[in-house]
C-alpha cells in the first residue's frame, strides 16, 4: 500500500462505517461529552466485547458517573454492575483507584495529558490516547488490536507491537486522521476485516491492501 492511498482508504471506511454500530466509547464520548465517563467506559472495553461493555457501561452509569459517587459505591455494588466484563473483579478495584486519584490529585478532573493520565494505575496507552482524543478532542492515535493488525495487513507499516504502531502512525499517518482512525479500524476490524478468515470478497479497499499475512478469506 503506498503512502497516498491512506486518503482513498479513509474515505471509504468513513461511508462504510456508518452500516455499523460504532465502538461503545464513542457513543459514550458523543452522548456525554465527559472524560471521565470516556475512561471508564474505556477501562470496562478492555478484553471484552462491545455489546458486554455497553450493558455494563450503562447499568454502572446510572449508579455514578462522577468520581465522588464512584467512591461512594463498595465494590461488591460495582462487581455486580459491570459483570460479565473481562476481569470485572479487578476493574472494580481499578474504578474505585482511579476515582479516588483524581479526586485526590486532580480535583476530580481527568487530566488532559497522555502521560499525566498515564500515571493513573490500570491506565495504558490505549485508553489514555482514547481519553485525549474522544474526551477532549486532542490530537493522539490510540492502537488496539484491531489498528495494529490491520494497519499491518494493509501494508501501511511494518510492526510487531501495539506500541511500535502507534510510533509507526504517529510519524506516517496524516495528522487529521489521528483522531478517527481508531474509530474508523475498529468498526472495519469487528465487522469485515476479522482477525482470522476477513471478508476480502466483499472489503471495499481491497484494492489499497497489501494482504499481509491473510492465509485465508471469505
Amino acid at each position: 500500500m503506498n503512502d497516498q492511498a491512506i486518503h482513498a482508504v479513509v474515505k471509504i471506511l468513513k461511508r462504510e462505517i456508518r452500516k455499523w454500530q460504532v465502538p461503545i466509547v464513542g457513543v459514550v464520548a458523543d452522548r456525554s461529552n465527559d472524560p471521565y465517563q470516556v475512561l471508564i467506559s474505556c477501562l470496562l472495553s478492555l478484553r471484552t466485547q462491545d455489546r458486554t461493555t455497553a450493558q455494563a457501561t450503562e447499568r454502572l452509569f446510572r449508579l455514578a458517573k462522577t468520581p465522588a459517587e464512584m467512591v461512594r459505591l463498595s465494590p461488591k455494588t460495582i462487581r455486580h454492575a459491570i459483570y460479565p466484563v473481562g476481569f470485572y473483579r479487578t476493574k472494580a478495584r481499578t474504578l474505585l483507584s482511579v476515582s479516588r486519584d483524581l479526586i485526590r490529585r486532580y480535583d476530580s478532573r481527568v487530566p488532559d495529558d497522555l502521560d499525566e493520565l498515564l500515571t493513573l494505575k490500570g491506565v495504558g496507552r490505549k485508553t489514555a490516547n482514547l481519553v485525549v482524543t474522544l474526551g477532549f478532542g486532542q490530537y493522539g492515535i490510540c492502537v488496539d488490536t484491531h489498528v495494529h493488525r490491520i494497519s499491518n495487513r494493509l501494508g501501511y507499516v511494518k510492526t510487531k507491537t501495539p506500541e511500535e504502531t502507534e510510533t509507526a502512525l504517529r510519524k506516517k499517518l496524516p495528522r487529521r486522521y489521528w483522531i478517527i482512525f481508531n474509530d474508523l479500524l475498529v468498526t472495519f476490524g469487528q465487522n469485515l476485516c476479522k482477525p482470522i478468515s476477513p471478508h476480502c470478497s466483499r472489503c471495499p479497499i481491497s484494492s489499497d491492501c497489501d494482504r499481509v499475512g491473510v492465509d485465508r478469506s471469505r
